[in-house]
């Protein structure tokens, strides 16, 4: 059971680095896509996208208890969202310049966080 745990929350991160490029990538690398309209644009999302794909469909199949996996449907949830609001910390903090990490995010995150406590709680 710790594997197929583990292997679903590695795969979820991966998955959630692709989910941030394709949707936010535009934004934070603006500079090398400005040649490109929105139609290139978001099909190089799609592109990005299909990975992200590749990797959530495994994880949730692998980590759900209906195919024998540690988490019910709402804990894999739970957990995608915190693992996908870490990814996207990282990703605007060390790409989009001139949108600074507050308080008041991390007071949000922090609330979000707590949903993990509360559905994780028997």
């Amino acid at each position: 059971m710790l594997v197929k745990g583990v292997s679903t929350i590695l795969l979820l991160v991966l998955s959630n680095i692709f989910m941030t490029l394709a949707w936010y990538g535009h934004i934070a690398f603006k500079s090398h896509l400005q040649r490109y309209g929105v139609v290139a644009i978001v099909l190089i999302s799609w592109g990005i996208a299909l990975f992200e794909y590749c990797f959530q469909v495994p994880a949730n199949r692998m980590g759900s208890a209906v195919n024998g996996g540690p988490f019910d449907i709402w804990q894999l949830k739970v957990i995608q969202e915190v693992i996908s609001l870490v990814v996207f910390t990282l990703f605007a903090v060390l790409f989009v310049k001139g949108d600074p990490l507050k308080w008041n995010h991390l007071a949000g995150f922090a609330c979000l966080v707590m949903a993990v406590y509360f559905i994780f709680r028997k």
